[in-house]
């Protein structure tokens, strides 16, 4: 093209819409549905396939233009933007209408029917391959773009792998780094491998995998036993101290329930005497099933950190409880087996003899083989460092090293398995070369990690579901009271095996490479390099080489990525390490240089240690972007996908593209999450990704310093338009907010320098914090929002006015304290206590809490204090009349409501009737199995039916949870 730097899609249009659709429907968390990219290692941010597809391409694609027509006169998807538009979509793979379905899917459900997948027509948009005639047109029009070859494409912080994976399935040039070795063993096995090798390794998977499995199986066999007809064994297990009274053993169970399925009922009783009456040094366990249930299993025998004895009924301290871990005396105690049986049937037995003798024999075995197995790396002994673990759970009860997140029998488990695939290392490399071997074994060195995560003291049992979460059902390491163990001799190895023989076969067939013995020719010619580094030093990327950098980079502090990895590395060191040296060349991963707002590494500082997390982010990332720039063409598009609740993650991240040289050009909110599930349902969360489009700064010829107040009103009007455009295409809440901060970011890139209206402490110019830009931001949204809620000429207070944005925001009753904060100064110059002592909210740690009507009762009548107050005279806040109104339904009657509404003459009352309006619409009219999810939404439905008629109730959703809509599988998938 005759322009130097081509005008690319992303800068106009990205389906946001659509892709918000395609990239929930892909994140569902339905078994087998979900990209097998997911289920190769454990990787805690992957964005979803289609919408990073869409982005790849998006910022490589050039926006429509007549030329582009007249160039390819014989193709009719590039002869008017509609044509293109939708060959875009149909090369990400949304081969269909998502809107359409969307909307046939919601019509069903108000008729109480179910239409499932076939509502949209066309499987998910990740499964779904351009034909060979689009991949041959998309790379004449990239190679016609980009001055006649194939534009590179690099992710420097790439992680999981979603944007190098789909680079690579496009059949464009990839690069893919990241400093985090685990990362990078993954980006081998889920992208550079597939790619390469196709289905030339899959017999070879196949015949060493199995190979592996078998010699697993006969090793560990003598530590396993099934009784007669089972065939799925899962181990519950239960932390436990001893009695400081009477010395008996106390399982730390905090619920004594099974299973609370209707007609299965099944619960573990706890028997701490004899038949004589005796008290017995350790408990036994019987299984009580419907009527035998003569107990409340509810109650447990650990309630907050307090244990209770059930040989003296008496409590156990936390203090006490903490002390016996922390001194080593912590037991694990085994008190339920779930099974399955050949013929179909399930349930749960109590630890028989048999279970307690291979328990021995186990521990026995660990005893005489730990010390060649520590000498060959097969178990690990590294201790948890201090900031991995930073006082918080596990060091708080003893755990201080990575093999004490395992029992005895977990612990031979996994030396097995490690010592196993070393020796086939051996034999792959003696029988089929070393090349072919390092990627065999890389792939099924993705085995040891799926087993650590299935089979640890962090596992758990879901009792709803009936069967066992995986370690990192959550981004962190949670303490676990009680915790299951997979069968180790079989249905680990198999399960393991299989997942990873699955995962391997999907995404070569993802990526393009047809079958063995198919007579349709691959599409896959993919030059694909992984690298392990620090993203500040892209040493094998030429300079001005890459012509799309797009990366997803860590998040400010939502992920410690590293301080998560160790769990793996240490054991992967042992296997993967042997194949990849240079990547785990150290001891634990590599937290110096991650690019992460960590304030455990600045814990010596006290207070200052998160304003020292916060400039320690912004660095790292600004000396990332300044080499991305020196990568990048000048004609190049780097793309960042971010997102953050946290004003300061924004603040972070755009003073480092700023300072590192780039101008924003566009953003782009895609909603990248599943729904929340029901025990989310009164957090706040938010569910977009930002799309950030940027290039690299022209020099401007200078008129002089541009202050804030020079660019406000653009900065408005930016914020304005961004609500406007993206609340139609289904963007709302926290994740509405967060799609102001790119055009504002955009705002202040394109004239920077920018100075703050305030100067230095010595009467300088300041360069401006985006941060301060940010705010005017949210004060444009406020006031979109609040004309929304309650109409544009209708009056309102401060305190009611944050109520519903608050609402209407997060939707949820709970959300982040600094949200909060900056939620309350947009509103009208509020702060966060102003609202506790007016009794609308209550500060937690890190978050707040908006408080019910009868959590906000004032005592007497007296004055215009904020709150409930039943008897007052008259009320500064309509929201203060409403709580009361609602307090007095729930405490009194409806009658006695009618009464108070009355006298105080709001039945009739406008503003009083806007207000309402506004409440009913903000908060989430759901129900869970027929109850409210906010209570107050069921308040307000019957007191505007019975009294307010012009007031408009939203339809109510009722939604079962998430665990009705899973099918019974025995595990959680990642």
């Amino acid at each position: 093209m005759s322009s130097t730097k081509p005008r690319v899609l992303i800068e106009d249009w990205l389906p946001v819409a659509e892709l918000s659709i395609e990239s929930r429907r892909e994140a569902a968390p339905i078994p087998g549905q979900f990209p097998k990219l997911k289920a190769l290692h454990v990787w805690w941010a992957r964005r979803p396939l289609v919408a990073s597809a869409a982005v790849v391409l998006a910022g490589l694609l050039p926006a429509w233009n007549p030329q582009l027509g007249d160039a390819f006169p014989d193709h009719p998807e590039l002869s008017n933007p509609a044509a293109y538009k939708l060959w875009v979509l149909k090369l990400v793979g949304i081969w269909g209408d998502p809107i359409a379905a969307r909307r046939r899917i919601a019509a069903a459900t108000e008729r109480g029917e179910t239409l499932g997948a076939a509502a949209y027509g066309y499987r998910p948009a990740f499964k779904n391959l351009p034909a060979a005639g689009d991949m041959a047109l998309l790379h004449e029009v990239l190679r016609h773009t980009w001055g006649g070859s194939l534009p590179l494409v690099a992710d420097p912080t790439a992680g999981g792998g979603s944007i190098p994976f789909v680079s690579a399935r496009l059949g464009l040039p990839t690069a893919a780094n990241d400093l985090n070795a685990v990362a990078a063993t993954v980006l081998k096995a889920g992208v550079e491998i597939p790619v390469c090798f196709g289905h030339e390794l899959t017999p070879e998977l196949e015949k060493y995998g199995h190979r592996w499995r078998r010699r697993v199986e006969e090793r560990l066999g003598k530590f396993f036993v099934y009784e007669e007809g089972e065939k799925y064994l899962t181990y519950i297990w239960a932390n436990a101290v001893r009695c400081p009274r009477t010395g008996g053993l106390v399982p730390l169970i905090t619920d004594q329930w099974l299973d609370k399925t209707k007609g299965r009922e099944t619960a573990v009783r706890i028997v701490v005497h004899d038949q004589d009456g005796n008290l017995l040094s350790e408990p036994t366990f019987e299984i009580a099933r419907g009527d035998e249930i003569d107990f409340d299993p509810s109650v447990g025998l650990m309630t907050g950190g307090t244990a209770r004895s059930p040989y003296d009924d008496l409590a156990i301290d936390d203090a006490y409880i903490k002390a016996e871990a922390q001194s080593g005396r912590f037991e694990q105690v085994l008190y339920a087996v779930y099974y399955r049986k050949t013929d179909r049937s399930k349930g749960y037995r109590a630890p028989s003899s048999e279970d307690v003798a291979c328990l021995e024999r186990a521990s026995d075995y660990l005893a005489e083989h730990r010390a060649d197995w520590e000498a060959t790396g097969c178990l690990p002994t590294e201790e948890i460092t201090e900031i991995s673990n930073y006082d918080r759970g596990h060091r708080m009860y003893g755990i201080t090293r990575w093999t004490e997140m395992f029992t005895e029998r977990q612990l031979v488990v996994h030396a097995v398995f490690a010592e196993e695939l070393q020796r086939l290392l051996t034999e792959a490399e003696e029988e089929l070369g070393q090349e072919k071997a390092r990627a065999l074994l890389t792939v099924l060195g993705m085995i040891q990690a799926k087993a650590l995560n299935y089979s640890a003291r962090l596992a758990t049992w879901d009792i709803g579901r009936q069967k066992t979460r995986s370690v990192f059902e959550k981004h962190n390491f949670t303490f676990r009271w009680t915790f299951v163990e997979f069968q180790g001799s079989q249905e680990l190895p198999s399960f393991v095996l299989g997942q990873v023989l699955d995962a391997y076969d999907q995404l070569v067939t993802l990526v393009g490479h047809v079958s063995p013995d198919s007579l349709v020719k691959s599409q896959v010619q993919t030059p694909v390099m992984v690298t392990q580094g620090t993203a500040a030093n892209l040493g094998g990327l030429a300079s001005g080489s890459v012509s799309h950098l797009c990366m997803d980079p860590p998040y400010y502090d939502n992920v410690m990525y590293a301080e998560l990895s160790d769990f793996f590395y240490v054991w992967e060191k042992a296997t993967l390490g042997r194949l990849y040296p240079d990547f785990f060349v150290d001891t634990e991963t590599d937290k110096e240089n991650e690019a992460i707002a960590n304030a455990a590494r600045f814990a010596a500082f006290g207070r200052r240690k998160k304003q020292l997390a916060d400039a320690d982010y912004t660095a790292k990332m600004t000396a990332i972007f300044a080499e991305c720039s020196r990568v990048l063409r000048e004609d190049g598009v780097m793309t960042v996908m971010f997102t953050h609740k946290k004003a300061e993650a924004w603040d972070a991240l755009g003073t480092a593209i700023i300072d590192a040289g780039f101008t924003i050009e566009t953003s782009w909110p895609v909603n990248t999450e599943p729904a929340a599930s029901s025990h989310q349902k009164n957090k706040n969360a938010a569910n977009s990704t930002i799309m950030l489009t940027c290039r690299k700064r022209e020099q401007a010829e200078s008129n002089g310093p541009v202050y804030l107040e020079d660019v406000e009103a653009e900065i408005r009007s930016a914020a304005r338009d961004a609500v406007l455009r993206f609340q139609n295409d289904g963007i709302g809440g926290v994740d509405l907010l967060l799609s102001t901060y790119g055009p504002t970011l955009s705002v202040i890139s394109r004239h920077w320098p920018v100075y703050s209206s305030t100067p230095d402490e010595d009467g300088r110019d300041q360069l401006l914090r985006p941060e301060d830009a940010l705010s005017l931001a949210r004060e444009e949204i406020v006031d979109l929002r609040r004309a929304r809620l309650i109409g544009q000429g209708a009056k309102s207070d401060t305190l009611t006015d944050f109520v519903l944005l608050a609402w209407d925001t997060f939707a949820a009753r709970e959300f982040p304290y600094d949200t909060a904060r900056l939620l309350a100064l947009a509103v009208g110059g509020l702060d966060v206590d102003k609202l506790e002592r007016a009794k609308i909210l209550k500060k937690g740690s890190g978050t707040v809490k908006l408080l019910t009507p009868r959590e906000r009762l004032r005592r007497g009548a007296e004055g215009d204090i904020p709150g409930v107050r039943p008897d007052a005279r008259s009320f500064a806040n309509v929201i203060d009349a409403v709580d009361t109104a609602l307090y007095i339904a729930e405490h009194d009657d409806w009658p006695a409501a009618k009464r108070f509404l009355d006298k105080h003459g709001y039945t009739s009352d406008a503003g009083f009737n806007a207000v309402l309006q506004g409440l009913v619409n903000a908060i989430p009219r759901t129900k869970v199995k027929g109850a409210w999810a906010v209570p107050e939404a069921g308040l307000f439905d019957t007191m505007c039916t019975l009294y307010f008629p012009d007031v408009t109730l939203p339809e109510a959703t009722d939604l079962a949870t998430q665990d009705d809509d899973k099918s019974n599988t025995l595990f959680e998938m990642e």
